[in-house]
C-alpha cells in the first residue's frame, strides 16, 4: 500500500476516523448525546465531500483489488446517506430507552465503511471481506437493545442464518477461484476473461456451476430473496425501529452492489445460465413478499414483507440486463436511491410514533393519525404512495424503469414484467389499508404527541423532499444512474 492507494479510498478512510472520533468525544462527555450525533454527521459530511471530490475521477487500489469509478462514487453517496438518515432518526428513539448513541453511530459508521469497499471492490477476496465489515456490525444493531427479548432473538436469527449464507458465499468464491485461477474480477487475467473463454469453448464445468450455484444462494440471501428471506420479519420486528430503517435499505442496497460487482462484472460471460434463476427468485420474491405483508396487522412487520417484494422488483431489473438490456442496471441504481428515501421515511414515522418506550407498531397505532398530527399523516401519505407505485413520485419511476427494462428485453422476462405490474397493484391494498387507519378510523386511546426533536424534523424533510424530487424530476438521478453503469456489453 502506498500513498496513491490511501488517496483512492480517502472516503473510507474519513470514515474509519470519524468512527473513532465518535468513541473519543464519547470518552470526553459520555451519555451527551449531541457532541457525539454533531461527531459522527459531521465525520459523514466530510466522507461525502472526499466523495464528490472523486467524482469523474477513474483510479485503483491495492494492485487493482479496489477500482474507483463512477458506480463507487454513486454507491458510496448512498450509504453515506443512509448512515446520515438513520442518525438523524436515531437519537430520539434511543435516549428515551437509555440506549447509548455514541456507540450506536460508531458501529453504524463501521458499517458504512464495509458497504463503502463492497461497491469499489473488483476483487474477490477483497468484496468477502468487505461484506462482512458491513454484515458484522448489522448483527450487533439489531440487537443493540439487549433487554428486548425480541430484539435479541432477531439479531441471533440473523447472525446465525448470515453466518451460514457467509461460509455459502464463500464456498462459491473459492470455486470460482478454483476454476478460473484468479480472484480479480475484471482485466486481461480476471475471472470475467476466464469465463468469457469457457462461454466460448461451451464446457461448463461441473465445479463452475456448484460454485454459481453456492454465490446465488449466498447473495440472495443478503438481498432477502426468496426463500432465503426468513430471517427478514423477525429481525427487522425485533430490531429498534431506526435499525430496521437502516437494514431494510442499507445491507439491501449492498448486496445488489455486491451483484454487480460479481455476478454482471465477474460472471457476465455466463448471464444466458443463471437468468433462468433471477427470474424465478424475483417472481417467487414479489408474489410472496406481497402476498404475505396484505395479512400482516404490525406496520414494522408489514415493511418488513414490503422490503422483500421490492427486493423482488429490483431483480426484474437485474433479470433484463441478463436478457440484453443495459437499462436494466440503470434502473437498479435509480430503483436503490429512491427505495433509500421513501422507505426510510415511512420507517421514520414508525419511529416518531413508538418515541415513548411502550408504544407498539401495530396498525391500530395509525388510528386518527392525520388527524392527531396532520404532518406526520401526510408525510406517512406520502411514502406509502410512493411504495405503492402512484405517480409522479419515486416510487412509479423506479417501478416503471425495471418493468419497461424487462419488456424491452422480451421473451420471458416480458412475462416477468406483467407479474411485476400484477404484484404493484396488489401491494396497494397493505399500502392504502394504513392510509385508511390514518384517517377514516377513530384512536383506540388517547395518545400523547409524539414531538420529536429538531434533527428527527430534518431528516423527515429530506426523505419526503427526495421522494417528492426524485419524483418530478427523475431524469436528475436518471442521469447519474446511467453515469454510473460502468458496464458495457
Amino acid at each position: 500500500m502506498n500513498w496513491s492507494d490511501i488517496g483512492t479510498i480517502s472516503p473510507v478512510v474519513i470514515a474509519v476516523l470519524a468512527a473513532a472520533a465518535v468513541l473519543v468525544v464519547d470518552m470526553a462527555a459520555p451519555g451527551r448525546r449531541g457532541p457525539a450525533t454533531a461527531t459522527a454527521l459531521v465525520g459523514l459530511g466530510a466522507v461525502a465531500i472526499a466523495i464528490l471530490i472523486q467524482a469523474g475521477h477513474a483510479g485503483s487500489a491495492f494492485g487493482g483489488a479496489y477500482s474507483l469509478d463512477n458506480l463507487t462514487v454513486f454507491l458510496d453517496m448512498l450509504f453515506v446517506a443512509i448512515a446520515a438518515l438513520t442518525l438523524m432518526f436515531a437519537a430520539d428513539y434511543l435516549e428515551p430507552r437509555g440506549l447509548p448513541i455514541a456507540e450506536f453511530a460508531a458501529v453504524l459508521i463501521f458499517a458504512v465503511t464495509g458497504a463503502m469497499l463492497v461497491a469499489g471492490s473488483t476483487d474477490l477476496v477483497l468484496l468477502f471481506v468487505a461484506l462482512e465489515l458491513m454484515v458484522l456490525p448489522g448483527y450487533m444493531l439489531a440487537g443493540f437493545a439487549r433487554n428486548d427479548p425480541y430484539s435479541t432473538e432477531g439479531a441471533i436469527k440473523y447472525f446465525l442464518l448470515g453466518s451460514f449464507s457467509s461460509a455459502i458465499l464463500l464456498f462459491g468464491l473459492a470455486y470460482v477461484w478454483g476454476m478460473t485461477g484468479t480472484t480479480r474480477v475484471d482485466g486481461p487475467d480476471g475471472v470475467a476473461a476466464a469465463l468469457a473463454h469457457v462461454v466460448a469453448t461451451g464446457k461448463i464445468a461441473p465445479g463452475l456451476a456448484m460454485g454459481l450455484a453456492f454465490m446465488t444462494a449466498g447473495v440472495a440471501f443478503k438481498m432477502a430473496a426468496v426463500p432465503f428471506h426468513y430471517w427478514t420479519p423477525d429481525a427487522y420486528q425485533g430490531s429498534p425501529t431506526p435499525v430496521t430503517a437502516y437494514l431494510s435499505v442499507g445491507p439491501k442496497v449492498g448486496a445488489f452492489a455486491i451483484a454487480l460487482r460479481l455476478f454482471v462484472g465477474a460472471l457476465g460471460p455466463l448471464k444466458a445460465d443463471w437468468l433462468p434463476v433471477v427470474i424465478v427468485l424475483a417472481a417467487l420474491t414479489m408474489t410472496l413478499g406481497n402476498l404475505v405483508a396484505i395479512t400482516q396487522d404490525n406496520v414494522k412487520r408489514m415493511l418488513a414483507y414490503s422490503s422483500i417484494a421490492h427486493t423482488g422488483y429490483i431483480l426484474v431489473g437485474l433479470a433484463a440486463y441478463a436478457g440484453g438490456q443495459q437499462s436494466g442496471l440503470s434502473a437498479i441504481l435509480f430503483y436503490g436511491a429512491a427505495y433509500t428515501f421513501m422507505n426510510m421515511g415511512a420507517f421514520a414515522i414508525v419511529t416518531a410514533l413508538q418515541r415513548r418506550p411502550g408504544v407498539s407498531s401495530q396498525i391500530s397505532t395509525f388510528a386518527g393519525l392525520g388527524r392527531r398530527e396532520p404532518w406526520l399523516g401526510a408525510l406517512m401519505f406520502l411514502f406509502l404512495l410512493s411504495l405503492t407505485g402512484i405517480p409522479p413520485l419515486a416510487g412509479f419511476w423506479a417501478k416503471a424503469y425495471v418493468i419497461v427494462a424487462a419488456i424491452q428485453a422480451g421473451g420471458w422476462l416480458t412475462v416477468l414484467a406483467v407479474l411485476a405490474m400484477i404484484n404493484a397493484a396488489a401491494a396497494a391494498f397493505y399500502y392504502l389499508r394504513v392510509v385508511v387507519y390514518m384517517y377514516m378510523r377513530e384512536p383506540g386511546e388517547e395518545t400523547a404527541p409524539s414531538s420529536p426533536g429538531m434533527l428527527f424534523r430534518a431528516g423527515l424533510a429530506i426523505t419526503g423532499v427526495g421522494t417528492l424530487i426524485f419524483g418530478l424530476f427523475p431524469a436528475l438521478v436518471t442521469a447519474a444512474a446511467d453515469a454510473a453503469n460502468v458496464f458495457h456489453g
